[in-house]
C-alpha cells in the first residue's frame, strides 16, 4: 500500500494548501520567516491537513475555506513541534537539526507563538464560531496533554490509563479536531460530524501507538528522530509500561531504573526486554484495534473515493515503518 494513494485524491488541493502555508508565513521580522520556513519546509507527512481535505471532501466540502482550515491546522501542529522540541531538548527531527538546535530555545518558542497567533488570525477569516470552538478547545487539550506528560517524566508508576490520557491529549486531539472541524465547516449532518470526530480520535491514538512501537523497532534514519528518544527523556510509553507490568522481575526492574534515571545506557537490553515480554506485540495489537475502530466509525458516511482514502489512511497508520 503506497501512502501516495490517499494523497492523490486531493493532490491539487494539497498543493494549494502548501502555497497558502508559504504565503501566511510572511513576517516583517526575517528570523520569524526563516525559522517558520525551516520547520514547515522539513516536510513530514502533513497528515493533519490531509485529514482536513479528505474529511471535508467526504462530506462534499470543496472550496477555499477548506484549504484555509487545512493550513490553520498545519500551523497549529508546527507550533506545537517547535515548543515540543524545546521542552524535550530534541536536536533531531525529520533527519534534520531541530530549530532549537540551530537557533536556540528562545527564538523557537517565540516563533511557535507566532505560528499559534497566525493560525488564529486565519481562523477569524473563516468566520465560523463552531470551528473556532473546536480548534480553541483542541489547543487547550493539547497543552494539557503535554503538561500531563511532563508531570509523568521519570515516573515509573505511570499506568496504561494515564498514558492513554496523555496521547489522547497531545496527539489524538489534533487529529480529531482536523476531521471534526472539516465536517462542521461543511455543515454536514450531525451523524457525519460525529463519525468524523470519532474517526480522528481513534486514528490519532493508533498513530501514536505505532510511533511508540517504532521507537524500539526503527532506526534513526528511517524515523527521522533519535531511536530511544522517549526512553532517554524518561518518558513511560506503552511498551515500557507493559514490560514493567507483564515482564519478569528482572525486566521490570531494568525498565523502571531506565525511566527513573533517563539516558540510553541499557537501550539494547531494554529493547530485548520490551520484545521478549510481549509489550511490542501488545502495543501493536492495541494500535490495530484503534485503527479498526476508526474505520468502523466511518460507516455512516456515503461511499466515495475520499471515504476510501480515509480507510486506506487508517490501514497505513498501523502498517507504516516510519
Amino acid at each position: 500500500m503506497q501512502p501516495q494513494a490517499f494523497y492523490q485524491v486531493v493532490a491539487d488541493e494539497f498543493t494549494a494548501v502548501d502555497q497558502l502555508i508559504k504565503q501566511q508565513l510572511n513576517s516583517d521580522v526575517p528570523l520569524v520567516e526563516k525559522i517558520g520556513d525551516y520547520i514547515i519546509s522539513a516536510g513530514g507527512k502533513r497528515l493533519r491537513p490531509l485529514l482536513v481535505l479528505l474529511a471535508g471532501n467526504a462530506v462534499n466540502k470543496q472550496d477555499d475555506e477548506l484549504l484555509l482550515l487545512a493550513a490553520i491546522i498545519e500551523f497549529l501542529h508546527t507550533s506545537t513541534l517547535l515548543h515540543d522540541d524545546v521542552v524535550d531538548k530534541s536536536d533531531l527531527r525529520r533527519n534534520r537539526a531541530t530549530a532549537n538546535a540551530k537557533w536556540g530555545n528562545a527564538p523557537s518558542v517565540l516563533v511557535g507563538d507566532f505560528l499559534y497567533a497566525r493560525s488564529f488570525e486565519m481562523m477569524v477569516k473563516l468566520a465560523s464560531l463552531p470551528v473556532m470552538q473546536i480548534i480553541s478547545h483542541a489547543t487547550r487539550v493539547i497543552a494539557e496533554g503535554e503538561v500531563l506528560q511532563l508531570t509523568k517524566v521519570r515516573d515509573a508508576s505511570t499506568t496504561e490509563e494515564t498514558y492513554m490520557q496523555v496521547i489522547r491529549g497531545k496527539t489524538a486531539m489534533l487529529f480529531e479536531a482536523s476531521t471534526h472541524s472539516a465536517a462542521v465547516l461543511a455543515n454536514a449532518p450531525a451523524e457525519h460530524c460525529e463519525a468524523l470526530r470519532l474517526f480522528g480520535d481513534a486514528l490519532g491514538i493508533a498513530f501514536q501507538l505505532v510511533d511508540d512501537l517504532l521507537d524500539y523497532q526503527g532506526d534513526a534514519e528511517t524515523l527521522g528522530k533519535n531511536v530511544g528518544d522517549d526512553l532517554a527523556e524518561g518518558k513511560p510509553t506503552l511498551p515500557l509500561i507493559v514490560t514493567m507490568r507483564e515482564g519478569t522481575a528482572e525486566q521490570a526492574a531494568l525498565v523502571r531504573s531506565a525511566i527513573q534515571k533517563g539516558g540510553l545506557e541499557n537501550l539494547e537490553a531494554i529493547s530485548q526486554a520490551v520484545n521478549d515480554s510481549g509489550a511490542l506485540a501488545y502495543t501493536a495489537q492495541r494500535a490495530r484495534y484503534y485503527a479498526d475502530q476508526a474505520i468502523a466509525y466511518l460507516a455512516p458516511l456515503p461511499e466515495s473515493k475520499y471515504k476510501a482514502a480515509l480507510i486506506e489512511l487508517a490501514q497505513f497508520a498501523v502498517a507504516r515503518t516510519h
